[in-house]
């Protein structure tokens, strides 16, 4: 039996295109899945929009089930959420995350998707990726009872980072953004809210993930004696000056990356799997739901693609909704 579908690439920064695909039939050990949501991780997939990724960033960059090359043409995306339509018996109806770009149906080995707890719905379900990045991050940041806390950079990895640590027993968390619309997505995750200019200061902690030179700059400057910066962001092919003349030397201040490709030294002993079922087991809490401000159709992806780049389209995570005649089987 053939398999049809159809996938959205990047042919060249700032032109993308739906082109139909055909899919070899599913083998012993993998499984075909039908696509029911993917989302567009908006720092990430705009900067490979716009071909800024770095040649020397190449091979550190690919998605797990990537097609082509930077800058383009390119299949690129890595939140993907599907029910199994043929497969082993364990899996099959089952809904599933994949790092899977967006394609309306795929083949993939089974153990390449991870089965979406009942308490957590489809919709939900493809923030898996974006969260799972915030707890290796809280694995590299190991957190204290009753730390002070900001997170400066209220986009999607910052608001899930807030999320989580919100849940630790008395942290004071402080998501701090330039545009103060952020503060009502803040509330609904149950964290304080400032700009950079009113951001408390003497903290314990500070998570970085603005991806911008001020960004940084201001957290190091929000930091007690001794504290530590935790840089999840990341620049491209931008080069950032710091201010690491002042106080830094004399107040002992540290910057750490944190990076999801690697699980954290921290928990050597975890598996890549093991962390992904821990992000998924953590969103049964709706308050996850604020993370996603905005919807569209797959066929309207590489109008909505653009617009996100640009900022017309304003959002964290933006959910990509397929029809389920999408993909055909013929």
């Amino acid at each position: 039996m053939k398999h049809t579908g159809r996938a959205f690439w990047i042919d060249s920064p700032g032109r993308a295109s739906i082109r139909d695909v055909t899919l070899p039939a599913p083998g012993e050990d993998e499984v075909l899945v039908r696509t029911l949501f993917s989302g567009v991780s908006r720092g990430t997939e705009t900067l490979v929009f716009r071909g800024g990724v770095p040649v020397s960033q190449h091979t550190a960059m690919r998605a797990p089930f990537q097609e082509g090359d930077f800058p383009g043409p390119v299949k690129y995306g890595y939140l993907n959420v599907g029910v199994v339509e043929q497969g082993p018996e364990e899996l099959t109806g089952r809904t599933v995350f994949c790092l899977y770009p967006h394609q309306t149906r795929y083949v993939v080995p089974a153990t390449a998707v991870t089965p979406v707890p009942d308490t957590v719905p489809a919709e939900r379900a493809v923030l898996a990726g974006t969260v799972e990045t915030a707890v290796n991050a809280l694995w590299d940041a190991a957190p204290l009872v009753g730390d002070r806390i900001a997170v400066v950079g209220g986009g999607m990895v910052g608001c899930s980072v807030a999320a989580l640590l919100a849940r630790f027993p008395g942290v004071r968390v402080q998501l701090v953004d330039a545009d103060p619309s952020r503060a009502k997505i803040a509330e609904a995750l149950g964290v304080g809210f400032a700009t950079p200019q009113d951001a408390d200061g003497d903290r314990d902690l500070v998570v970085h993930a603005s991806a911008t030179e001020q960004g940084l700059a201001r957290s190091l400057e929000l930091l007690t004696a001794e504290g530590t910066v935790l840089e999840l962001s990341w620049y491209g092919d931008r080069r950032i000056a710091l201010p690491l003349g002042e106080a830094f030397h004399s107040r002992r201040l540290v910057i750490r990356s944190s990076q999801v490709g690697t699980v954290s030294p921290a928990r050597a002993n975890r598996t890549y799997a093991d962390r992904l079922a821990v992000a998924l087991d953590l969103l049964a809490d709706p308050a996850l739901d604020a993370l996603i401000t905005g919807e569209s159709a797959f066929e309207d992806l590489p109008e909505v693609l653009p617009r996100l780049v640009s900022g017309e389209v304003p959002a964290l995570c933006h959910r990509v909704r397929y029809d389920e005649n999408d993909g055909r089987i013929g």
